[in-house]
């Protein structure tokens, strides 16, 4: 299933374009750029907003303890550090929606929800599973590799020549939010959650998305 959530990302990306394609001209850029946030978070039920509020409340109460950290993230309880960390991603895309909204960037809007599930193909790929009984733990285990790398490497590809020079700012911000997220994991858990997994979304999603809006 793992190789499926690209194609997911891409319907998602294609519900929000044709949404700001609707909005644009006829709603304001901020009411523009809230409608498409509520649909956003819609789309995957806060799924992985929740996975980054457990990480950001684990990374910052566990003080390098990895067993501590992982207690915390089944906590079903959002510390504080984990509100600001929604409320600054949220922040980050509305503020990106409502500039791609007034200038009808749409192909931003588009690639932001392809680029942070693309992101969990290497993730997986490269990154150990430290809950044996984790939710993803299976598709981990059983995930075709050379198949998710072909996939991500003509993704990558398609991207690269469909956008030409507008797609290095955001492929580049996608490829930073992973690198740095995955060292984070690497160095707090010794590898990666469900939980880490959202956030990543999330956060690649936010850096591809400040960085199309750039453009």
């Amino acid at each position: 299933s793992l190789l499926c959530y690209p194609l997911v990302g891409l319907g998602i990306g294609a519900l929000l374009a044709a949404l700001a394609a609707a909005c644009h001209g006829h709603l304001a850029p901020l009411p523009g750029a809230a409608l498409l946030l509520a649909a956003w978070v819609c789309a995957s039920g806060g799924l992985h907003l929740d996975g980054l509020a457990d990480s950001a409340d684990a990374w910052a109460g566990a003080r390098g303890e990895a067993a501590r950290a992982l207690a915390i993230m089944k906590d079903p309880h959002c510390g504080p550090l984990g509100v600001v960390a929604l409320v600054v991603v949220l922040l980050l895309k509305f503020a990106a929606l409502s500039e791609l909204v007034a200038t009808s960037g749409l192909w931003a809007i588009a690639i932001a929800p392809l680029l942070g599930r693309t992101a969990l193909l290497p993730l997986f790929m490269t990154t150990d599973y430290v809950r044996p009984n984790g939710l993803g733990s299976a598709m981990h285990a059983h995930l075709p590799r050379r198949a998710a790398w072909l996939l991500l490497a003509l993704i990558l590809s398609t991207l690269g020549i469909a956008l030409g020079w507008r797609g290095v700012a955001p492929l580049l911000a996608a490829l930073a939010a992973f690198l740095l997220l995955r060292r984070m994991m690497l160095r707090q858990i010794g590898g990666m959650t469900g939980d880490t997994a959202g956030a990543l979304v999330e956060i690649v999603e936010a850096a591809a998305l400040v960085a199309g809006a750039s453009v």
